[in-house]
């Protein structure tokens, strides 16, 4: 009766502290989702092709125009299956590149680079960006389907404007688009690596950019931070002290709620960005994507095993019990996995993965030092004889197995 009376005095501090965090995880989420108020302001320089490109490149009159980034331009145009793109960017030396993705990355995109040589001569390529090293960087290799018209750059002043066409069996609607220069001229046509880069959504169908980079990027970065904040480090946290601190009744109980309950609060605000990044991008990583998913139902399970918990003396408890570990388990596992591929698919730093590398270490190194600890004690307490009086506080200090 006395915990019963206990918890009942305590529950609505675990509402009220669920509200602020709440309101705190979401005041996250909306940091990242401020793109619908950045929109481009449709006005670009009137340039005359016909003095530099050859046909079909030289009439402008239907190409749609919009300032992209910086003072890139993307004019284009789609005539059934065909569909003409031009871009425009400042250039003295190096190469310009325009890439199209399917998830708004680098790694698994075509790119159209274009460079001019110090002897004066226009060269662009297609390339497929199948890995973040230059070795990994194919020529004549990509996806996107060129036609048998030759594509063109040249400069005029100090910009270069590169101009293809795709015969494409769909035309593009919201597309993902990356732009990105590099300093040095390529070797045997291999690129150095970029000094800029941006990623956005455009949106052929209205000819206006979506979420531009900085929005995106914010984004990406507050569904990364949450993710290792919530499902590397508080919930961890939480387990740890529910499995090697249950001397401490009833303290760890309710340390062990509040700290799960907070935890749920960030991984909540993960699957939340997550979703919106999707719906903004409608990046394809189906893999990341459904573990996440997974892993907030395993977690939703979890916060309602706190409710649905029965007495210590039922006969389902043991059943419970089961129920409650594993599955806490299996969403730790799922969500540090998930992690990892979140930080693949986005191309993260260095920074990043020593960041995470460094949360998952101290709880693995933790987690097994108190396992030592508890196998040491259990293997003095069986060594004990029959007779002896344990200390009822200390005898419960580790768990059993």
């Amino acid at each position: 009766m006395a915990n019963s009376r206990s918890w009942t005095q305590t529950w609505p501090c675990f509402v009220k502290l669920g509200v602020l965090n709440l309101v705190l995880v979401f005041k996250i989420t909306a940091l990242g989702d401020v793109s619908g108020s950045v929109t481009a302001e449709n006005t670009c320089k009137n340039t005359n092709y016909q003095s530099f490109l050859p046909p079909p490149y030289q009439n402008m009159s239907q190409m749609i125009c919009t300032p992209v980034w910086h003072t890139y331009e993307l004019r284009y145009f789609q005539n059934g299956d065909t569909t003409t793109i031009i871009l425009s960017a400042p250039y003295t030396i190096g190469w310009v590149g325009i890439g199209f993705s399917r998830d708004g990355m680098m790694v698994g995109s075509s790119a159209m680079v274009g460079w001019i040589t110090k002897h004066g001569h226009a060269n662009m390529k297609q390339f497929y960006l199948r890995g973040r090293k230059s070795s990994e960087v194919k020529i004549d290799k990509g996806e996107l389907p060129l036609n048998n018209i030759p594509s063109a750059v040249a400069t005029n002043g100090a910009e270069i404007h590169m101009a293809f066409q795709l015969q494409m069996t769909t035309p593009f609607q919201k597309q993902p688009i990356l732009l990105a220069f590099g300093s040095k001229y390529p070797q045997n046509h291999h690129l150095s690596k970029h000094e800029d880069k941006t990623a956005i959504v455009f949106d052929f169908s209205a000819g206006s950019t979506g979420p531009v980079s900085r929005e995106l990027i914010q984004m990406r970065t507050n569904h990364g931070i949450l993710a290792i904040i919530g499902w590397g480090l508080i919930l961890p946290v939480g387990a740890i002290i529910a499995r090697y601190f249950r001397h401490k009744d009833p303290l760890w109980f309710y340390l062990h709620a509040i700290i799960q309950f907070v935890g749920f609060t960030f991984g909540l605000g993960t699957v939340i960005l997550g979703l919106q990044l999707y719906s903004k991008m409608q990046v394809h990583i189906p893999a990341h994507r459904g573990i996440g998913i997974f892993a907030l139902v395993l977690s939703i399970l979890q916060v309602l095993a706190l409710f649905l918990r029965p007495n210590k003396d039922s006969k389902i408890r043991k059943f419970w019990n089961w129920y409650h570990s594993w599955f806490g388990r299996m969403a730790l596992v799922f969500a540090a996995i998930n992690i990892v591929l979140g930080m693949q698919a986005a191309g993260a730093g260095s920074d990043w993965k020593i960041g995470y590398g460094f949360v998952f270490g101290i709880m693995v190194v933790a987690a097994i030092v108190l396992e030592i600890l508890a196998y040491l004690k259990r293997s003095e307490m069986r060594s004990l004889p029959p007779n002896f009086q344990l200390d009822p506080v200390g005898g419960a200090t580790f768990p059993s197995k």
